[in-house]
């Protein structure tokens, strides 16, 4: 049997996202995926070998949805994909524990990363030095917003008088989406500042 007309692996991982937002990861199926998409479970084997290169393939596909544009000879871009890589994983917060546990590993995730390696050898780090930085940006961007996802069970506070301080922190705006993002900033800037080559910084 052939490949359903019309059927691609872009449009598999589409669903497959789109999945994932609704129900969970954990709700994820080769078989349910197959029903979304009007295909028996066996015909997406010509578009991913099994369920774990899906999952591969949906990091993938939310990596690539944050645009990374590396930049020769700057850190500038790296900013950006950061702050495209945040409003991407807000977007699909079901996906972020993905990210946090599987690396990239298909062959258009590992075409973006040795485009990254590249930009980033223009400003003289090594290719070792350059997958540090990216992973330290990544793992830092997931870990963020896996604090500002809400989980649906968060605890009331509780009675802050004796702590002014944190009060005061609470009542000025603390776990807002303006505080998580400013919180982002300021990390980000000293991340990257405390990364880069002297002569860059």
């Amino acid at each position: 049997m052939g490949k359903p007309v019309g059927l691609t692996r872009d449009r598999v991982l589409d669903a497959a996202l789109a999945l994932v937002d609704r129900d969970g990861p954990a709700k994820l199926s080769m078989r349910r995926l197959g029903a979304e998409l009007g295909v028996e479970a066996m015909t997406l084997y010509h578009y991913v070998p099994n369920k774990d290169a899906l999952l591969d393939g949906l990091v993938e596909r939310v990596i690539a949805g944050a645009r990374p544009r590396p930049v020769p000879g700057s850190l500038d871009w790296i900013v950006d994909f950061a702050r495209s890589l945040r409003r991407e994983l807000l977007a699909h917060p079901r996906v972020v524990p993905l990210l946090a546990s599987r690396p990239m590993s298909t062959p258009g995730g590992l075409d973006l990363l040795e485009e990254a390696l590249a930009a980033l050898a223009d400003i003289g780090l090594t290719p070792l030095e350059s997958l540090g930085l990216l992973n330290t940006v990544a793992t830092f961007t997931v870990g963020h917003v896996l604090a500002e996802v809400p989980t649906g069970d968060e605890p009331e506070l509780p009675d802050l008088g004796k702590h002014p301080r944190v009060a005061q922190a609470v009542a000025d705006g603390l776990g807002t989406p303006s505080d998580h993002e400013a919180r982002f900033e300021r990390a980000l800037t000293a991340i990257l500042t405390g990364l880069a080559p002297v002569g860059e910084r």
